[in-house]
């Protein structure tokens, strides 16, 4: 999804739940991100990695000269011999400590497994955030967490997009007398017009 769809779809959002919430999400993201610098881990379930999340945030880290935003794609299928930006495995949550930052993105049951090392990685120090469908275990565990649960007007797939695009949104507030809208719009064409990163 380009810049210009989630501007439409904030437009078709505004005055719901959604925009808010998935703000409120990607803020405490960037700020749990940016002072530390220790590194964003990113982890999805054994059915579902998020491939996705995760080219999205390295393109919001390019766009926003934020590169904290990009993470490290932890898979459960890691396989020596698997590229470097495809290699690291479920190891490297064990291995999280004071700083680093481990979102969790859950469409089912994150698994015990997982959890386990979640339970670890936040005992050892790191933030968790995480962006799911409603897991009670993984909230109690979450130091923030935005709940998608199924039937709701919008997807995980979708609330990703909005959360991803409003990461790389400069947090700082805008000078006096500005208008906001001009901002926004600004922004836009600084992304619409800039050249893209480099692909994943």
């Amino acid at each position: 999804m380009d810049a210009v769809r989630v501007a439409l779809l904030r437009e078709v959002l505004a005055g719901t739940e959604w925009l808010g919430a998935t703000r409120r999400f990607a803020g405490a993201l960037r700020s749990s991100v940016l002072p530390h610098g220790g590194g964003l881990l990113l982890v999805g379930t054994a059915e579902s990695e998020p491939w996705h999340l995760a080219a999205h945030l390295v393109d919001e880290a390019a766009w926003s000269g934020t590169p904290e935003l990009a993470p490290t794609l932890v898979r459960h299928a890691a396989r020596p011999g698997d590229p470097a930006h495809l290699a690291v495995g479920l190891g490297r949550i064990e291995a999280a400590r004071r700083g680093e930052t481990l979102l969790v993105v859950a469409p089912g049951a994150p698994g015990a497994p997982l959890l386990e090392r979640v339970h670890d990685a936040r005992r050892a120090g790191a933030t968790v955030l995480a962006l799911d469908s409603g897991d009670h275990d993984l909230h109690a565990m979450a130091h923030e967490a935005l709940a998608v649960p199924p039937g709701q007007d919008l997807d995980l797939d979708t609330v990703q997009h909005l959360v991803s695009a409003a990461a790389g949104e400069n947090a700082l507030p805008a000078p006096r007398g500005r208008s906001r809208v001009r901002d926004r719009l600004s922004r836009l064409a600084d992304r619409l017009t800039s050249p893209p990163p480099a692909r994943w």
